[in-house]
């Protein structure tokens, strides 16, 4: 028996070492999930701090600085900061909602800008109209008073159309105005006299053929183009300073028109964000022209695009900009002899030009003769023929020039107005007037790119 005592008391010790064991055991492994779970915890805790920590950054800096960077392309958009306590998942997803934000900004962006275009439309097309109704009424005004300083206010009133037409081509719209087949010389003539400082501009005619015409169609947008270009290079140069423009004719590949100014110039970024609006983006948006808006490149390349003009700017050697806009060969034609040139229109050099130094295109170089300025107007008179205009000189060789009378004013005055009104026939706009107008380009607006 006492065997069986013994045994007896060797499993009960065993028992209890196996519960003991298995009791330190569990002991240990609630320890061990306890730290677990703490470390966890802790894990999670910096992970949802993290996470928050993004969260904000995505919020305050991550979504702004990607809408800035769709007008700003040099703005930079910062990323995750940290990137290693975010798990892969969480990221994407911040990523995805970077890209959603920038897609939804520049719908809106699209949306607003449509908007815009739409009312300025309709804004410039109701302006344009009003213009064009007080156009011909200065127009009779001129017929009935001799008071010049309705000319200036015509003048002033040609200075609001051509704005009013530049703001309807960039949002879309139509010029306004129909012509018929129009002499390119008096196309420049009619740009001209749209711009603050026209008597300061230069026109040099180098066109092989004087009645090199361009289509009906495409001679207005030409003209808003060209006046656009003239009254950004008086508008960015000395007033002392002249702005000279060179027609020029080039075989098969149409025609040339000049324009080359003493002004400040450009630096590289002004210049190739000017190259790229001059070549007709497919979307300018009016929020990105500035505050106040330059619109004047912008106009020009709506115009390259939907008329096939082109257009390239460059250093003129004048220490200015130079460009060049090339009006391509199907656009122009040859008007009939019976058709009368504008006795304003400067006649084709004869000599031959100096060649101009070479310049980075292969566009022409406007000569280097002197250009011939804006003519003033005179009155016509009957032409006489060669006996009776001698024997008149003959006559009195040594006559001194009789005193103005009243009538003889008066007759002066008629006669501008019908060299007006003769130049108003042919180019379908009326010309700068010769009365001194002020020079007032903040005034009058031709402040822009």
């Amino acid at each position: 028996m006492a065997w069986i005592v013994a045994l007896l008391a060797v499993v009960a010790a065993v028992a209890g070492f196996t519960r003991a064991y298995r009791t330190g055991l569990m002991e240990q492994q609630a320890v061990t999930r306890a730290e677990l779970a703490e470390r966890q915890a802790k894990a999670a805790e910096a992970r949802t701090a993290a996470l928050l920590d993004e969260i904000r950054q995505l919020a305050r800096r991550r979504i702004p600085a990607a809408a800035l960077a769709l007008s700003h392309p040099s703005a930079t958009v910062p990323g995750l900061r940290e990137a290693a306590e975010v798990d892969g998942g969480a990221a994407l997803l911040l990523t995805e909602a970077v890209q959603a934000a920038r897609t939804a900004v520049l719908e809106e962006r699209g949306r607003v800008d449509a908007a815009a275009r739409a009312a300025m439309r309709g804004t410039s097309a109701k302006i344009q109209s009003l213009l064009n109704q007080s156009q011909q009424l200065l127009h009779e005004l001129q017929h009935e008073y001799d008071d010049p300083r309705i000319l200036q206010l015509d003048f002033r009133n040609e200075l609001a159309l051509r704005r009013t037409q530049s703001t309807a081509v960039l949002c879309d719209a139509w010029p306004g105005l129909a012509r018929q087949n129009s002499p390119l010389v008096e196309i420049v003539l009619g740009a001209q006299s749209r711009v603050a400082g026209y008597e300061r501009i230069k026109v040099s005619n180098h066109l092989r053929d004087e009645r090199l015409a361009l289509a009906a169609r495409a001679a207005e947008p030409l003209a808003i183009a060209l006046a656009e270009l003239l009254a950004n290079a008086t508008a960015y140069s000395h007033p002392d300073t002249d702005v000279q423009v060179t027609v020029q004719q080039s075989g098969g590949r149409g025609a040339f028109l000049v324009v080359d100014d003493a002004g400040i110039g450009m630096d590289e970024d002004a210049l190739e964000r000017a190259r790229a609006l001059l070549a007709g983006p497919a979307e300018v948006l009016l929020t990105e022209l500035g505050d106040p808006p330059q619109t004047g490149f912008a106009v020009v390349g709506r115009l390259v695009v939907q008329y096939g003009f082109e257009c390239h700017i460059e250093a003129s050697p004048f220490g200015g900009m130079r460009t060049i806009l090339r009006v391509p060969a199907h656009l122009l034609t040859v008007l009939d002899e019976d058709r009368n040139l504008s006795a304003l229109a400067p006649a084709p050099v004869t000599a031959a030009p100096a060649q101009p130094a070479q310049t980075t295109t292969d566009t022409p170089a406007p000569a280097a003769a002197e250009p011939a300025g804006l003519p003033s107007r005179r009155r016509r008179a009957p032409r006489r023929t060669p006996a009776v205009a001698t024997a008149a000189r003959a006559a009195e060789p040594d006559a001194a020039p009789p005193a103005r009378t009243p009538e003889a004013a008066g007759a002066s005055w008629a006669a501008l107005q019908q060299g007006t009104l003769n130049g108003r026939s042919v180019t379908g706009r009326p010309p700068a007037p010769d009365t001194g107008a002020p020079d007032h380009q903040d005034d009058q607006g031709d402040d822009e790119k």
